[in-house]
Order: structure tokens, then C-alpha cells, then sequence
């Protein structure tokens, strides 16, 4: 069962955006067996598009397009859809219908002919409502493919997936389950890992691939499986982690969820075990804190932060002695430990993360060398720190800092469950 996404606008093709709508639809749509064979970006231009239509037609049995169904004349896709499908546009009355609501209760605006136009489909399409938006999305079918249009607003193009499409496209075809299980590795480089795992690789079933996916400071090992047997390929796929694990157990960190970042995982578990979390945040700037504040539900685990970016503020607000900074330098393990056992107190969580180094490019109120980074993991009964050098690239070494400091805290909240 093959898909291609197609996304219509300028603005993704000079940057202006960035196309985040297809990593969520490939992910929806792998979760109900729809594998995705390409995804192409594209002008707004009736060629291009009729272009991508029909050379997405000959590879896939789904087609997905967004964008292009605004009410501005740069917005071609319905006019286009409606040509390729010898089809005309009619005014569709339960849209209209829809506008006006939306436009009573949150424009307080007199509608415009534009927006009034936007109730406008081919007549040859089923509607997918779309009730945060004048956009509807629509669904075509052309012998057995669909072909699927959706606005390009994020959260409108969300709410059609989750609400209209995943539902009818499950209701029209029988499609595979497909698993996935990925294993997080910390402390060994890709070429290394692949040449210890290499006879492993090797003997695996045709019907179960791996993947690397290499970060900084990790690696991801994604097993996935695919067949109508939901059953025999978990069975399948847990036994390749039986014998995977001896050979990686001592930079195994833990398995990611599909659709999980690590902090999403520690998240879990802090959940799990009934514990709470504070950072105390200098070189990371605050980026420790936005990833695990991105997380729906943050605040049952997640206490606070300080991002005590300057050397006085580490003294002022975060209560490190200037002392501890002046023997030891603001770059140090003494003064990483200090700002965690210091976070710990002021926000009486059960973990605390601090971080300080030099990210570059100067090197600021220390001498440490760039790239020199402490990171801090402190407990009610304990605290510990560690050394690293991350390299000479600013943003390199601000996210392998945040990468290692998850690291250590995952491992802390497994060794004391």
C-alpha cells in the first residue's frame, strides 16, 4: 500500500517555510499500514501540478496534497484538481455553511466574495469538512486511487487527518500492520556500531529492516517489520532484540517510541515513577526546558528552570558561591554540581539537570576551551557530573550538550527505579 505526499507553495520551496505537514502525515500514515514511497514540493503553477498528479498516480495508490486551497488567485490547487479530473467546481452548501458560522463567530467581518468562493469544490469530490478553517479538504478517486487535497495550516490539516482521512482511508483498504521498535545507543559512533552488529544485520529476516539513525551524541536502531500478522511480527521483531541487546548492552539506553523524542520518554517514566524534574541551565540557554515544555502534560513531572546564562546571575539568582566560581572557573564540575543541587532545593524536585560550558565561538568568562561542557544530574541523596568536549560548532555543541543530558538523566531515573 503506497502513498505520496505532494505539497503546493512557494514558500516551501524558498525557505520561507518549513514543510512539517508531511512528516505528520507519513507518520499517521504508516501507524495504519500506508507506507510512503515519495513526497515532492512544488510551485504554485497548474503545470507542475498536473505534473506531480500524474506521475504520483502511476507510483501510488493514495495521493495526499496540501495547500493551495486558499482564496487568494495564487491558490490553484482546486481549479487544478477540477481540470485534471475533467471535472467543474459547485458551490457546496454545508461549506458555505461552515464559512458563514466562522465567519459570525470569530471574523465579525462581512464575507467577501474570495472567502464565499472557497465554498467551491469539484463536483466529482466527497468533502472533508474542516470546522477550523474556510478550507475544506476533499476526496477524489480516479479508478482505485484517491487522490486526498487538505489545506496547508498545520493544525486544519491535522484535525482533517486525524478526524476524516485515517478513518476512511482505513474503511477503504486493507492495509498491513507495520512495526516499529527503535533502540536508543549512546556512546559509540555509527560506523562502529554497524561494524560490531554486522552478522546480526545480516542474518535478519527479508521482511525486517534496520535502520541507523545517527544524532549527536546517539544512535537509533529502527527494526521495522511489516505483514498482515500483527501477532508473528512482534513475536518476529522481539526476538531480533533478544539477540541484539548482548552485543549493545552497554551503551543501550532504552527504546523510543514511534513518534517519541527521548525527552518524551523520560517524560513517561518521571510520570511512571511519580517524580519531578528542574534545570539549572547556562550553556543550553533554555533549550532543556523547551523541549520538555513542548510535551502536552509537562507539568505533572516538569518543576521548572533557570536559565542562568551570565556569571553573576549564577550567583544572584541560583545561590552558587562566587567563591566555588572564582577557585574553580564558571566552566567546571564544582560549579555544574552546585547549580544542581541548587535547583533541586529551590524547586524541591526529585532530579535536577544543570549545564555550564563554552559553546563558542569565544570563550566568554572562562578559559575552558570551547566546546568544554559539565553537565550535572543531582538527586535528594546524590550529585554527579561529567566532562565533555563537544566540538567547535556553536549549535553542534548546544544540542549534543542537551542529547548527553538526557542521556544521564534517563540512565539515573532506570538505575534507581
Amino acid at each position: 500500500m503506497q502513498a505520496e505526499i505532494i505539497t503546493i507553495g512557494d514558500e516551501l520551496l524558498i525557505g520561507q517555510v518549513i514543510d512539517t505537514n508531511s512528516a505528520y502525515i507519513s507518520k499517521k500514515l504508516n501507524n495504519i499500514g500506508v507506507s510512503v514511497c515519495q513526497i515532492t514540493s512544488i510551485r504554485d503553477d497548474k503545470i507542475h501540478i498536473l505534473k506531480a498528479l500524474k506521475e504520483a498516480e502511476d507510483k501510488a495508490n493514495v495521493v495526499i496534497i496540501t495547500g493551495g486551497l486558499g482564496p487568494t488567485k495564487d491558490d490553484i490547487t482546486k481549479k487544478t484538481l477540477a481540470s485534471y479530473f475533467n471535472d467543474t467546481l459547485v458551490r457546496d452548501a454545508s461549506v458555505l455553511k461552515n464559512i458563514e458560522h466562522l465567519w459570525e463567530k470569530h471574523i465579525k467581518q462581512p464575507l467577501k466574495q474570495v472567502n464565499i468562493d472557497q465554498a467551491l469544490v469539484p463536483s466529482k469530490a466527497t468533502v472533508l469538512m474542516n470546522v477550523f478553517g474556510s478550507a475544506p479538504g476533499m476526496w477524489l478517486c480516479k479508478g482505485d486511487k484517491v487522490f486526498i487535497a487538505l489545506p496547508g495550516v498545520p493544525f486544519e490539516m491535522r484535525a482533517l487527518m486525524e478526524q476524516a482521512v485515517i478513518p476512511k482511508l482505513k474503511q477503504t483498504f486493507s492495509c498491513p500492520h507495520i512495526l516499529h521498535k527503535t533502540l536508543v545507543v549512546y556512546g559509540v559512533g555509527e560506523s562502529s556500531l554497524a561494524e560490531r552488529l554486522e552478522a546480526w544485520e545480516d542474518a535478519l529476516p527479508k521482511h525486517i529492516k534496520l535502520a541507523y539513525l545517527p544524532n549527536l551524541g546517539k544512535v537509533r536502531l529502527r527494526l521495522t517489520a511489516t505483514g498482515f500478522n500483527k501477532q508473528q511480527i512482534e513475536k518476529e521483531v522481539q526476538q531480533q532484540i533478544d539477540k541484539v541487546l548482548p552485543l549493545i548492552q552497554d551503551e543501550f539506553c532504552g527504546f523510543e517510541d514511534h513518534d517519541s523524542s527521548l525527552e518524551v520518554v523520560i517524560a513517561k517514566q518521571l510520570v511512571k515513577f511519580n517524580k519531578t524534574l528542574a534545570v539549572a541551565e547556562s550553556c543550553t540557554g533554555g533549550k532543556l526546558a523547551a523541549q520538555l515544555t513542548a510535551n502536552a502534560g509537562a507539568s505533572q513531572y516538569f518543576k521548572g528552570g533557570l536559565v542562568t546564562y551570565a556569571t553573576q546571575s549564577k550567583v544572584d539568582v541560583l545561590g552558587v558561591s562566587k567563591a566555588i566560581i572564582d577557585t574553580y572557573s564558571v566552566v567546571s564540575a564544582q560549579v555544574a554540581e552546585a547549580m544542581a543541587q541548587n535547583a533541586l532545593r529551590l524547586f524541591n524536585s526529585d532530579y535536577a539537570i544543570a549545564t555550564t560550558g563554552n559553546a563558542g565561538p569565544e570563550k566568554g568568562d572562562s578559559n575552558a576551551d570551547v566546546g568544554t561542557v559539565f553537565i550535572a544530574i543531582a538527586t535528594k541523596e546524590n550529585v554527579f557530573s561529567a566532562e565533555f568536549n563537544m566540538g567547535n560548532h556553536r549549535e553542534k555543541v548546544i544540542n549534543k550538550a542537551v542529547n548527553k543530558a538526557f542521556e544521564m538523566l534517563q540512565k539515573e531515573i532506570l538505575k534507581n527505579r
